[in-house]
């Protein structure tokens, strides 16, 4: 079996360059997340010296979109197919009776905030946060195991928050028929795993009713290695780096929040389920995964949700590419590019957009010779191409997305669309100029190494 979790990812960080080492002290009370946040969490940095702590922590990891390709084995031409392809033909796993994660076993005084440099990331954020953390459980039911990435309150000693939101019925649904069975759900939450796991938890549970370890294996291209917990009935990932073990209570709950999550804003404080950890595996010398809250998560949630509006996308008109765009938490905001065949296509991809995810609240449609991902050119298409009396689609009162604060004034979202595309035509006005031999992926250090 070859290398699989974080260690792998490190290597092959190292080997590209890639992996910025820290060995200045950092506190991981705020100064560690405003590194990482000057970087925008794009940048993988490994810290070395954190304070009150000999466990080095990693950041910045999948915050990069060039580099989650890389790490994908993909490119992004090629991500829609890999993604839509791994959802229809799901995998295997392997098991395995012994893993690194389990070279050490903790059961008994389980302290997580002595064990582990937990940060605390914002001002008024609650208290330290596990915000890499990767919720597994299995669906009493199907037996399917399904995983999330989570964020976790951490309480002291063994206790933990996890959010339990309405962007998650799925669990809301399991956990709701374990409290009417009087039964608590046996989970475990694994830190220190690579971009297919992480692109895995990204994945509807509700939409596709799909044992996420499946659909890694086919995603990864090779069955994920898995071994039985020590405490509870539930597999995780032999290689990852840390595994918390434990049993969430449905009935019981404490106060989560407030917490500063997508763009930046701060959720109120709200009951979330507790849970009781029952035990705790690493390897020998762990590395604890962190980052910076709104950022690496939900790059990867974008990138699943923009290969289902491609195939929403698909049947009506030649689309090119799809962008979940940063500055809109890679989830409200839509740049997608299509080859232009009859002159409603822009307006029908809006609508789709619209109706192929609801949190999406602007879109905006352009040509295929605009690179959806450089706001430049997007704007220089809005500013040439777009007229708002001809151009734009308005519907109010639609769904939204509450992770945005805008939605909590009605409960709804009003939607703008915009089509920046030319006409169809051989029109001399829209003819853009070139440099004959040089297009955007010419090697410009060539002449400035």
């Amino acid at each position: 079996m070859s290398e699989q979790m974080l260690r792998s990812v490190l290597e092959k960080l190292t080997c590209w360059g890639s992996l910025t080492e820290c060995t200045a002290p950092v506190n991981p009370k705020f100064e560690m997340g405003a590194v990482l946040s000057y970087y925008k969490s794009e940048k993988p940095i490994l810290f070395r010296n954190v304070t009150g702590s000999d466990v080095p922590v990693i950041g910045g990891l999948y915050g990069n979109r060039q580099l989650m390709y890389r790490l994908l084995h993909t490119e992004a031409e090629a991500r829609f197919d890999r993604i839509l392809g791994a959802i229809a033909r799901p995998g295997k796993p392997v098991y395995t009776a012994s893993a690194p994660v389990q070279e050490h076993v903790i059961t008994r005084g389980i302290d997580l905030p002595a064990m582990f440099p937990i940060p605390i990331s914002n001002e008024k954020d609650s208290g330290p946060y596990l915000t890499s953390g990767m919720l597994a459980y299995r669906d009493p039911d199907s037996g399917h195991t399904y995983i999330a990435v989570r964020r976790f309150q951490v309480n002291g000693g063994n206790s933990i928050n996890v959010l339990v939101s309405p962007a998650s019925p799925y669990l809301q649904e399991v956990l709701q028929k374990c409290g009417e069975a009087g039964k608590d759900l046996p989970c475990a939450v694994i830190l220190g795993y690579d971009a297919s796991l992480l692109l895995t938890s990204q994945i509807s549970s509700s939409r596709y009713h799909l044992d996420k370890y499946e659909l890694d294996s086919a995603l990864r291209g090779q069955p994920l290695e898995l071994v039985r917990c020590k405490s509870v009935d539930l597999d995780v990932p032999a290689q990852a780096e840390i595994i918390l073990e434990g049993v969430i209570h449905p009935h019981r709950v404490g106060a989560e929040g407030p917490f500063a999550e997508l763009m930046g804003y701060y959720s109120a404080e709200e009951d979330s389920p507790l849970i009781e950890l029952t035990a705790v595996t690493h390897r020998d010398r762990p590395i604890f995964q962190h980052c910076f809250p709104g950022r690496e998560e939900h790059l990867a949630y974008g990138m699943i949700k923009e290969a289902e509006i491609y195939a929403a996308l698909r049947p009506s008109v030649d689309v090119r590419d799809v962008n979940l765009t940063a500055g809109g938490g890679h989830r409200l905001h839509a740049v997608v590019s299509l080859h232009k065949r009859s002159e409603g296509d822009g307006k029908s991809a809006v609508l789709a957009v619209l109706g192929a995810y609801k949190d999406v609240k602007h879109v905006v449609v352009v040509d295929d010779d605009v690179d959806v991902y450089d706001p430049e050119d997007v704007e220089g298409a809005i500013a040439s191409r777009f007229q708002a009396g001809r151009d734009l689609v308005v519907v109010s009162g639609a769904l939204g997305s509450p992770l945005e604060p805008s939605y909590h004034e009605r409960g709804m979202s009003d939607k703008l669309g915009l089509d920046a595309t030319k006409p169809l035509g051989n029109r001399p006005e829209y003819e853009r100029a070139e440099i004959p031999g040089f297009d955007r992926s010419f090697d410009i250090h060539r002449y400035l190494p």
